[in-house]
């Protein structure tokens, strides 16, 4: 799924594009709830699964000198 600036996933608005790779694409976008910016990764459909346990895997981190990730998967999207 594409998205473009401007878009909007749930309370997220895309920003900008930031990269790509061969799992997917990585946008800046701004949460509206709480007005910050966060990054939304996104992947192609082959990669879903890998995807999930990466999430996973993100969200168990517990360490107050790490990044607190949040991930919820809209449709085929995670964001984080």
């Amino acid at each position: 799924m594409p998205l473009s600036v401007g878009d909007k996933l749930g309370p997220y608005e895309i920003l900008s594009r930031l990269g790509a790779g061969g799992m997917g694409e990585v946008h800046r976008a701004r949460d509206t709830r709480l007005d910050r910016t966060v990054a939304i990764k996104t992947s192609i459909e082959h990669f879903s699964e890998r995807f999930k346990r990466e999430g996973r895997t993100v969200a168990a981190l517990n360490h107050p000198t790490a990044c607190r990730e949040q991930w919820k998967e809209l449709r085929r999207v995670s964001i984080a």
